[in-house]
């Protein structure tokens, strides 16, 4: 014979507060892993451009004969 649960028993959890810390901590990691990532890009992008590149000399005017 089967065992009749009630709909109100038969659940796993509610949502509570302890599940809402866990999203708000996950989400604040998240941001703060972004945080790191666009700070360490800058970082690249700034010893890439800071570096001085030869250029070629400018052509002056040309002179025809």
């Amino acid at each position: 014979m089967t065992k009749t649960v009630p709909e109100n028993k038969a659940r796993q959890g509610h949502w509570g507060w302890h599940a809402l810390r866990i999203l708000i901590a996950g989400l604040l990691l998240a941001f703060i892993a972004w945080g790191a990532v666009e700070v360490y890009g800058e970082l690249i992008k700034s010893q890439t451009t800071g570096q001085s590149v030869p250029q070629a000399p400018a052509a002056g005017p040309a002179q025809g004969g």
